[in-house]
Formats: structure tokens, sequence, C-alpha cells
């Protein structure tokens, strides 16, 4: 269907892709992963025509469309919500606006009742008389109330914009559907409305996406950027993720037999080919597992921080308690208890909601009213959402900066916390003040880690992260021993992590012994 052929492209001395050849198929849904700044955007934006490559080419056959999901919200505040849905199939969209002029004429020549016919016969021919309702129901069924459908973009507010956005290159059936992080700021029922649609979806779908529940969901094979190179596997982020980890592992130990680990892999393959039988796409994909050779899986040469929650202490029987706590604003008489064992999931419409109480819970801030008691054996290490504070107008390389969180200030043993988190060599010298969002976490996951704390808070923790860490932060998560409450839209930490879910909104809380995909089933 979409074809790359011998794509090259770099900036000054810095190569971002180098004879890059793949084949996009019809039916298949294609996950684009790489770490950030790999190229994944850049390499969307060649496949849909916005950027030209220095060598190279990309190829569709005639007549077929190509569907690119758009990041600016602003760029169609002039239409509807309903016209600006439609303009995402360009030429039906064309032909109704000039209809629509002709129909608006008091008088219509000859040629121009030629040209009506015409116009309306291509329309008929793309389903224009059915654009309207078709572009009504997606919208409704993103959750964009109806009352909404015949506003003006502009009027419209930012989550309204984002599932309009969404509606729009979706629209109209597309040969090629590209998408780049379509599931930022949608709720959870608009992401699994997608996932359906997408498993319905007949033709080819390409995705960049930091969400690995959903490339686990509708992906059917994934497009490893690394090194100039773009690998295309069968299979989902996790099978690839776990293969490549097993190869891996099986190379460090050199005196394995090639036996040996052919069977490991077959039976591993085996094994995720009868777990795919339950996709509706599992079909194609089942097969093509059936027929993967050993010799096509190849490792990664992605690396992974290392991250693991260690205790101080273990926890005693008294944890944390909070009895109506009251922030104006943002909640009130908000009460519950920890327990050994809890990994709770705080969900709420509204993030900052959580931010605030989580802050009220660490005394960071202080509620109007209402008491938190937190018990004698408890240490708390908190990751908030907001961690600017830590860093500007800070001065300090990283190794300085990290000491102040440690009880053992030795550089060679800071270092290595710093290692860990994939700073290394001349990269532990940087001035904190200087780093990347994504920097700044992995320096926070780093001191949180450090505290050692047997009650870990952590607020959005993957914020800015690549996948490789939010899959080590995952596994971090899963390990550790204490006592957790987190908030975070990555839906893969919260069906893996969270035996309690506590839903806050202004003014009621529920709180339910479930674990995540429970709770929303219910």
């Amino acid at each position: 269907m979409l074809q790359v052929t011998n794509i090259s492209l770099q900036f000054g001395k810095r190569v971002l892709f180098k004879d890059v050849n793949i084949k996009f198929h019809l039916g298949e849904c294609y996950g684009v992963i790489g770490a950030n700044g790999a190229g994944k955007s850049t390499f969307l934006k060649i496949l849909s025509g916005e950027m030209s490559p220095n060598k190279g080419e990309v190829t569709l056959p005639k007549g077929k469309r190509i569907s690119v999901l758009s990041q600016n919200q602003n760029a169609f505040d002039h239409l509807t919500a309903v016209d600006a849905v439609i303009s995402g199939h360009e030429r039906l969209f064309k032909l109704k606006q000039e209809q629509d002029a002709l129909y608006a004429l008091e008088e219509m020549t000859d040629k121009q009742g030629e040209r009506l016919a015409v116009i309306m016969n291509e329309y008929a021919e793309l389903d224009g008389w059915e654009a309207d309702g078709n572009a009504r129901t997606m919208l409704a069924e993103l959750g964009v109330d109806n009352a909404l459908h015949d506003t003006v973009m502009v009027d419209l507010d930012a989550k309204a914009k984002v599932k309009v956005l969404l509606a729009r290159a979706l629209f109209g059936n597309p040969d090629v559907l590209i998408l780049d992080e379509p599931t930022n700021s949608l709720d959870i029922k608009s992401v699994h409305w997608l996932e359906d649609f997408l498993l319905d979806f007949p033709n080819t779908t390409i995705i960049v996406s930091h969400n690995r529940h959903f490339l686990n969901k509708v992906c059917t094979h994934i497009c490893d950027v690394d090194f100039g190179q773009i690998n295309s596997f069968v299979g989902n982020y996790d099978f690839w993720y776990e293969t490549s980890q097993l190869i891996l592992r099986q190379q460090k130990e050199a005196n394995k037999k090639a036996e040996t680990r052919a069977e490991e892999l077959k039976e591993f393959i085996a094994r995720f080919s009868a777990n795919a039988s339950k996709s509706r796409q599992a079909t194609s994909r089942k097969k093509e597992l059936s027929n993967l050779k050993i010799e096509d899986i190849k490792p990664s040469n992605r690396k992974y921080p290392y991250i693991n929650f260690e205790l101080m202490r273990e926890v005693g029987n008294e944890v944390l308690v909070v009895e109506n706590l009251t922030l104006k604003g943002y909640f009130k008489n908000v009460s519950f208890r920890l327990n050994k064992g809890d990994r709770v999931a705080f969900l709420s419409d509204k993030s900052l909601i959580i931010s605030k109480l989580f802050d009220c819970i660490s005394g960071k801030i202080q509620p109007d009213s209402g008491e938190v008691i937190i018990g004698k054996t408890i240490t708390v290490g908190y990751l908030p959402a907001n961690y600017d504070d830590y860093f500007d107008k800070v001065t300090d390389n990283l190794v300085d900066w990290l000491k102040q969180f440690s009880t053992d200030t030795h550089e060679t043993f800071v270092r290595s916390w710093l290692g860990r988190m994939l700073f290394t060599g001349e990269e532990s010298q940087k001035e904190a003040r200087v780093l990347s969002g994504g920097e700044k976490v992995r320096c926070m996951l780093a001191k949180t880690m450090l505290q050692r704390g047997n009650l870990l808070i952590l607020d959005e923790p993957t914020n800015h992260l690549d996948l490789e860490s939010i899959t080590a932060l995952n596994e971090g998560m899963k390990k550790y021993k204490g006592v957790m409450v987190f908030h975070t839209h990555d839906e893969e930490i919260m069906n893996t992590v969270a035996n309690r879910i506590i839903e806050i909104s202004e003014d009621k809380m529920v709180d339910k012994l479930s674990t995540y995909k429970e709770y929303i089933n219910r």
C-alpha cells in the first residue's frame, strides 16, 4: 500500500534516517516507537508529504488518500465543528463548498448548472449526502455534545477541539491513517472508543504513541526507530519488548546452546500467538507469528533506566489516615485510610485536584481544614507533578544536585545513581536548570529512590518520559513492596499496579477495593 524506498534525512551532521526501506500493508496497524528525539514525528511528516527527505521517496498508489491527525488546534477556527470534521476529506469538502456557493446564487447560468451536475455526481460517489450525519455521529461517539456540533471551532475549549481534530482525521475512511499521539488529552471513554474504531478499521494505520496499553490493543506491527534505521516487527509493543529482552539475555549467556535458545523463542512466540487470538485483528497476526523465523527477531539497542524503589524500613500497622480534608476550590471532606499492601490509583476529571491532595498529604501545602495522620514507621517518598522549583535557577551540575538528597555523598556513589538513570560520562556534569522534561523526571525518580520511602506518592510520573523509561517505571512500581498512591493517565500502569481505586471530584469521593479494569467495567 504505502512504500518507503531508500529514505535518508539529516540536519547538518546529525543523521536521523539512512536508507530506510519499509512497506505498510493494507489492514495492518503499525506502532512507531523510538527514544525521544529519534525522529518518530519527523518520519510521520515524511510519510504524509509535509516534509521531504534528503534522499529516497514515499509512494502511494494513485487515487489513494492519506489522512493525518492535525496538531494545530487553531488551524480550523473559522469552521464549525461539523465542517472541520468533513474538511478531513479534502476533495469532498471542496466539492461541498463549491456546491453550497452555486446553490447560494440567485440565478445560475447554463454553464454553472452543468458544473453543479458534475459536482453532485462526484459528491454522491464520495458519500457526500451522508457526510453531515456521519460527522455528527462520530463527534457524539467521541463525547462532543450535540449542542457544540454547529459551534465555530474558535469558541470550543481545548478538550473538545482535540476530539474534533481526531474525528477529522478518522472521517471518510482514508486509505492510510497517520496518528501522532492520538490519545493525548483524551478521556478514558474516548480512548476506548478510538481503540474499537481502529480494531475495525479496514485500511492502513500508522501511529506514534507513548500509551503502551493503546499500542498493545491496536497494533499488529511495531516499527522501531533506532540508530538511523526503522525495523518492522510482527506483534504489539509487549511482544516486541519481551522478545527483544529475551534475546538480549540469551546473547549475554554465551554458553547457552543455539537449540535451547530457539526452543525458548518458539515457546514464547506460540504463547503470544495464543493470547493474540483474543483480538479482533488477531487472525492475520496469529498466522504471521506462526510463520515468524527466529533469525527475523533482533535485540533492541535501546537503553532502559534502572528503576527500583527500595524501603528504608518495613511498613508498620499504621500507615496514613486522612480525615475530612478540605481545600477550597479543589476538594471537600475527603477521608480515607491507607493499609499495608495498598496500591491506590487516584482518579479525577481534574488532575489538579489530585495534585493538591497529594501536596496536602506530603505536607507541601496546608489544607483549609481536616487532618493528615502519618504512621510512626512511615517515610514518605514524593514525586510531584510540578517539580520546576527543584531545577529553576539551579546552577549545580547533576552530581552536586543529587548529592543534596543522598545520605552517601561520595561522588562515585552519586554517579552510580545517575548512571542508573542513563546520565553517564559528561552528561552527569550538565547544569540542572538546562535539562529537558524527560531528563528532569529521571532525576526526580533518582531522588525519590534515594529517599527509600515506604509510602510512595507518584503524581503523573510518566509525563515527558519515553516508552523505555515508562516501561522501566512500570516494572519498578510492580516490584515495590511498600504502600503506594499514584495518579497517572498511563492505562498499562493502572491495570498492572493498582489494587484499589479512589475517584475524587470537588464534592464527592468513591473508594473501591478493585483493579482498574474492574472499576472501569463496573
